[in-house]
């Protein structure tokens, strides 16, 4: 027959192996999620703000977007007004005209291959939108980005509306891991991380990126505003770390599209 205190010693340690267990899961789950978490940092960069997410643009309507945290992307999501109105010709090259207080670059863009998002941009830069905003974002590790086009200057700005993705198979088949490479001198649309989400913030690429492809290739730096973005990701980010706020700020003063 079991005493008493032998019965109280089995309970304790029945209890204690159940705590144990119940601590094993919850290690488990965190490992699993944290695993979930660096795979996604690792694949993208990505995330909006966000969008890139290379996370990452944003449609300024200010709702969030969890799953832009772990790309070149902006947070905003969805989209509250329409597109301009087509005005561009669509079998045009345009330029992307940039004055920034650390210098001039030129992004080449085909209409043909990405009309929507060389009319937006022509018709916020013609509206002098882009203009005195700052490039937010820039990542050194995973990816190499500087993202910018947010007129809130924290990842979350946009427009008011999103443009469809284009130019998705521009840069070929996805490898076994699902990316791309996103050549140094690329440019392209960060989103939040959802299809046909993008706004107006873009992201320069200053050397050889994985991304997945899905985020629509608009432009071409030229060599002068390469070096000058490479510059500017030699310096690193902001307090040291690897994504954050360019320790050399880099404020877009000018901005216009005109035909080439």
């Amino acid at each position: 027959m079991v005493s008493s205190d032998q019965r109280r010693r089995q309970l304790a340690r029945q209890k204690f192996e159940r705590q144990q267990q119940r601590r094993e899961q919850a290690r488990n789950r965190s490992r699993q999620r944290n695993a979930i978490i660096a795979a996604a940092v690792a694949v993208v960069l990505v995330a909006g703000g966000a969008v890139w997410a290379l996370g990452l643009g944003g449609d300024g309507t200010g709702k969030d977007d969890a799953a832009a945290e772990a790309t070149p992307t902006p947070s905003a999501t969805e989209s509250s007004a329409p597109e301009p109105p087509m005005t561009i010709d669509r079998k045009a090259k345009y330029a992307f005209e940039i004055t920034t207080n650390e210098g001039e670059l030129s992004i080449a863009m085909d209409a043909a291959k990405t009309p929507h998002t060389v009319n937006s941009f022509k018709a916020l830069a013609d509206k002098g939108y882009f203009d005195d905003t700052k490039c937010h974002r820039l990542t050194t590790a995973g990816i190499f980005v500087l993202q910018c086009g947010d007129p809130d200057g924290n990842g979350t700005g946009g427009p008011g509306y999103t443009i469809p993705d284009e130019n998705l198979d521009a840069l070929g088949e996805p490898g076994e891991d699902g990316t791309v490479t996103f050549g140094a001198g690329t440019v392209a649309m960060a989103n939040t991380s959802r299809p046909d989400s993008g706004g107006s913030q873009f992201f320069l690429v200053y050397k050889d990126s994985k991304l997945p492809p899905a985020y629509t290739p608009f432009g071409t730096l030229d060599a002068d505003g390469l070096k000058l973005v490479q510059a500017v990701g030699k310096a690193g980010v902001e307090g040291g770390g690897t994504d954050g706020a360019p320790a050399k700020p880099v404020t877009i003063e000018k901005a216009a599209v005109p035909k080439v």
